[in-house]
């Protein structure tokens, strides 16, 4: 009888560490490129154009890119900055985002998935985000 309950509390752990993994995934942000391309006459800079995907829990951590970000909110939702009130992320809300000037640093709260459609015009050969402090 002991064995079988070891044998059944091994196995709900296991199932416990799989959800929790499973669980730790879902939270992170989903970047998927949808195309690149070189700025036309400037062979320093290129377009890039992607799907930006924040599921609930997970964090956009502050940063900021070499060139500028127009993005446009497909999916609404709610995020928070780290001591600050929910605000909500509209669907249809639109933006530059400048060069080097940081930005982000929020968490999606709620149920919804926040989904974004950037576009970058950034160097060429320089990281298309990099962390602010």
């Amino acid at each position: 009888m002991k064995r079988h309950r070891r044998l059944a509390l091994t196995r709900l752990c296991a199932v416990g560490t799989l959800l929790l993994a499973g669980a730790a995934a879902a939270q992170e942000v989903k970047r998927t490129e949808l195309g690149r391309s070189p700025v036309s006459g400037d062979d320093g800079r290129e377009i890039i154009m992607q799907l930006v995907e924040i599921p609930p829990g997970a964090t956009s951590r502050r940063h900021f890119h070499n060139g500028e970000e127009a993005y446009y909110v497909l999916e609404g939702g709610l995020a928070q900055v780290q001591g600050q009130a929910p605000k909500e992320r509209p669907t249809g809300e639109r933006g530059i985002n400048r060069r080097g000037v940081p930005h982000a640093g929020y968490t999606v709260v709620g149920d919804r998935t926040v989904k974004i459609l950037s576009v970058y015009v950034v160097d060429k050969g320089k990281p298309l985000q990099e962390a602010a402090d």
